[in-house]
């Protein structure tokens, strides 16, 4: 399941963009620190494959993947050294898998900006000083312990010093660990501190309704601007804060026609979802029997055990064989019946690297 932690100033929609995706109505008002307490919600991933196995194998219930969504109260300039209440919920969102920072890139005398005026490029210089500050005080902390352990020769912490000293340099300027080019080993390394800024990061950019139809305004350039210039690895989603709580009330029904009517061909949820699937190089692969259609998300490179391991830990350890079979034909051919039959369903074995929309059965024994 993906985790993500949306963050942000005040006021820049997201407790209304928390509301929109969860329907769990947490409060959002026109003032700072509206939310003293963090929002958890968990959101369906939108996948038509999935209803469509559901209509041909008729299951008892059909499952989709889930995401799961962190919103905590706005974090202000020295949130770090106590200012505001976001430091308070920091730690509710060092758990997630990537960071979803919403920044407002839309002018409206009615809604307050904290900073006084709208400048998206500052906001995440702000949001990136304050989680920065944030890690540093972990790191600080986990240096400590470990330079005693590397004078006494232990090898691990030997090891790890020098990952901790360069996270140390950057962050200590108030830069997030984004702009370290850490290598896959020193992120390894860093792992188990669960830094905040060594997440991925998807900027939701809170635009008005004319700019989702492509027409960027001077606000998103500013913030495509910086992000490119930072180098991180992050993606930016536009979305309307506004347009999202309007569908959110919408029966499901009425939902596809009220986007078209404003020229979009998708909500917000499933483009932040997409966004975040390919942030963090995630896919679907589905089970189908007649208990029930499930979608299961795994990362794009897994092999067919650490595939099933996602159902349970046995299937990996007495793993045997996977039949397979891609979504497409599994559908032209009406399902199971009719794959074995049409000679489309393989025999996979461990070594086998399990593609996106593939139907899976798992053989093993414990």
């Amino acid at each position: 399941m993906l985790k993500l932690g949306i963050v942000g100033l005040p006021n820049v929609g997201k407790s209304t963009l928390f509301n929109a995706l969860t329907a769990a109505k947490a409060d959002a008002a026109n003032y700072p620190f509206c939310t003293v307490e963090p929002n958890v919600g968990m959101v369906e991933v939108p996948d038509a494959r999935l209803g469509k196995l559901g209509d041909i194998v008729q299951p008892k219930k059909v499952v989709p993947a889930v995401v799961q969504f962190v919103d905590i109260a706005g974090l202000v300039k020295g949130a770090a050294n106590g200012e505001g209440l976001g430091n308070k919920f920091l730690a509710n969102i060092r758990e997630t898998d990537a960071i979803v920072q919403v920044v407002r890139c839309f002018e409206d005398p009615d809604v307050t900006h904290v900073m006084g005026a709208v400048d998206p490029a500052r906001d995440r210089e702000v949001i990136e000083f304050e989680l920065a500050l944030a890690d540093l005080a972990t790191v600080e902390k986990r240096l400590d312990r470990t330079r005693r352990a590397a004078k006494s020769g232990e090898k691990e912490a030997v090891a790890e010093l020098p990952v901790l000293e360069k996270a140390q340099s950057f962050l200590s300027e108030g830069k997030g660990l984004w702009e370290a080019r850490l290598s896959p080993d020193e992120l390894k390394t860093l792992a188990p501190l669960s830094l905040l800024t060594a997440k991925p990061v998807l900027y939701a950019a809170n635009v008005t309704d004319a700019e989702l139809s492509g027409h960027e305004g001077k606000h998103l350039r500013a913030l495509r601007a910086a992000v490119a210039a930072s180098g991180e690895h992050a993606e930016i989603v536009p979305f309307s804060a506004k347009i999202e709580a309007e569908l959110a009330e919408l029966p499901p029904e009425d939902r596809a026609d009220f986007l078209a009517s404003l020229g979009l061909e998708s909500a917000g949820l499933d483009r932040l979802i997409r966004a975040g699937y390919h942030l963090m190089g995630l896919q679907t692969y589905f089970t189908a029997g007649e208990q029930e259609v499930r979608a299961w998300t795994i990362h794009q490179g897994d092999t067919a055990p650490v595939a099933a391991a996602v159902i349970h830990t046995d299937f990996e350890r007495g793993f045997i064989r996977g039949e397979t079979v891609a979504y497409d034909e599994f559908v032209s051919t009406g399902g199971w019946k009719g794959a074995r039959e049409s000679g489309v369903v393989r025999s996979e074995g461990k070594e086998y690297v399990v593609k996106d929309g593939d139907v899976m059965l798992f053989r093993f024994n414990v």
